[in-house]
């Protein structure tokens, strides 16, 4: 079966965090890859994601040189719109149960709609939670 992979760059402006992670991500630039296999059994050419990965930069004065998560894919969109959102808004791990501005709360819910959307159309069961 063969995979694709696709590379992008994605930029935070301020430090974040993944769920599922314990540490605080720098600011930067971040590449991306995403790993896609062909859907069988349909009449026009589609696509299922089977990995994100994040490519992570080594901690300064560390033997490591870089890192590589395997993360969900909605979760980095959820952590790149919080980053957009304006700097006073909450950011980080809790940044969900503290109060949001109304601007900032419609557009974490747009981001939402567009996730479960996309995960529907890729054959993801979504739950919501």
């Amino acid at each position: 079966m063969t995979i694709r992979t696709s590379r992008k760059t994605v930029i935070f402006g301020r430090p974040f965090t993944l769920r599922g992670f314990d540490e605080v991500l720098p600011a930067g630039a971040y590449t991306v890859e995403t790993d896609e296999e062909p859907l069988a059994g349909i009449s026009f050419l589609a696509y299922r994601r089977i990995s994100t990965l994040l490519h992570l930069h080594g901690k300064p004065g560390s033997a490591v040189l870089t890192r590589v998560l395997t993360v969900d894919p909605n979760e980095l969109d959820a952590a790149l719109e919080r980053d957009r959102a304006p700097a006073e808004a909450p950011v980080g791990r809790d940044a969900h149960r503290k109060p949001l501005t109304k601007a900032t709360k419609q557009r974490q819910e747009a981001s939402d709609r567009q996730a479960i959307e996309r995960g529907e159309d890729e054959g993801m069961i979504v739950h919501p939670g």
